[in-house]
């Protein structure tokens, strides 16, 4: 992304929280009372877009980063959904030898590799090896 394209959606992000607060100020603290005030689903919202800018406008500064974690949960999701089927895995041995033939067979698949034929090749004797960044 051009950097002058870069800087303008930076600062545009930058008034995002400046003008939410407007309309969604922080509560102030009531006098006699301790602890910490409960502020509004909002003001949250807006207090965490604060704290972590550099992390949410990570995707314009580097391209190899996603703009979600939706990857991350549909890994987890097989082998949860096979722990919910079955009960539980019937032994760490199973549990072990389960995780990495997903993890093998998911990485091959986000490199394009074709599955059926590594999973033929991998019951020959000679299985694929993953390619590195």
């Amino acid at each position: 992304m051009p950097a002058a394209d870069s800087k303008r959606l930076q600062t545009r992000y930058d008034t995002i929280p400046t003008t939410a607060e407007a309309y969604n100020p922080r509560r102030p603290r009531s006098s006699g009372t301790r602890g910490r005030v409960k502020q509004s689903p909002a003001y949250n919202l807006i207090a965490q877009l604060r704290q972590h800018r550099d992390e949410v406008l990570r995707v314009i500064t580097n391209l190899r980063v996603l703009f979600d974690n939706n990857q991350a949960k549909r890994d987890i999701r097989m082998p949860k959904l096979k722990q919910k089927a079955s009960g539980c895995f019937r032994s760490t041995t199973s549990m072990e030898a389960f995780t990495i033939i997903r993890s093998d067979l998911s990485t091959l698949h986000k490199q394009s590799a074709h599955i059926f034929q590594s999973l033929v090749l991998t019951f020959q004797g000679s299985p694929p090896t993953p390619h590195h960044l």
